[in-house]
């Protein structure tokens, strides 16, 4: 669906479920990925009646990173990484909004360690449904690639000739539904 049919996403402010969504992201380590995700989120869309005009608003608590590996984790949670003891939160803020075929580009400011950069994520609307217990529920899934040096997440070991055993690049998986606000 594209921005101007998404009928049934009615104007107003819609809070993510974190019980019902997901941050996931996958990163290359030596010849494999590492998948893993942040489990405590919090954020609001808020639906504009011009489509255009919505806005998303994110926060992503940086020490529920899980990879399922806890050692990996406390070493990204460490200064080496992330460094959470002084940027606990990532943040998203949209900043603009366009039909892309089938789907939207939402661009916002991403904040990882202090460092803003504008990031464009691939959208796709999954539509609305009335949940068991009364509540409007609207589903999207997003993805989008962050350069991790970009945002002074720059730890890495050589390995031999070019190779590295951490790759730049950050692959980004959403996966939301968000509550109507009554």
């Amino acid at each position: 669906m594209t921005i101007a049919t998404t009928s049934a996403l009615v104007a107003g402010t819609w809070a993510i479920d974190p019980a019902h969504s997901e941050v996931g992201f996958t990163v290359r380590h030596l010849m494999t990925k590492v998948r893993g995700s942040f489990r405590e989120f919090d954020g609001t869309i808020e639906v504009a009646e011009d489509p255009a005009a919505s806005k998303a608003t994110v926060s992503i608590q940086l020490a529920s990173i899980d990879t399922g590996t806890k050692q990996r984790d406390d070493h990204v949670r460490s200064g080496d990484f992330l460094d959470i003891d002084n940027h606990p939160v990532m943040t998203f803020v949209s900043t603009g909004i366009k039909p892309d075929g089938d789907g939207f580009v939402l661009t916002g400011d991403l904040t990882v360690k202090g460092v803003t950069r504008s990031v464009d994520l691939s959208a796709e609307f999954l539509g609305v449904e009335e949940d068991a217990y009364g509540n409007t529920r609207a589903g999207f899934d997003a993805t989008t690639t962050i350069d991790r040096k970009a945002f002074g997440v720059d730890t890495n070991v050589p390995l031999g000739g070019e190779k590295l055993l951490i790759g730049d690049q950050v692959s980004v998986q959403l996966s939301v539904q968000a509550v109507l606000q009554k």
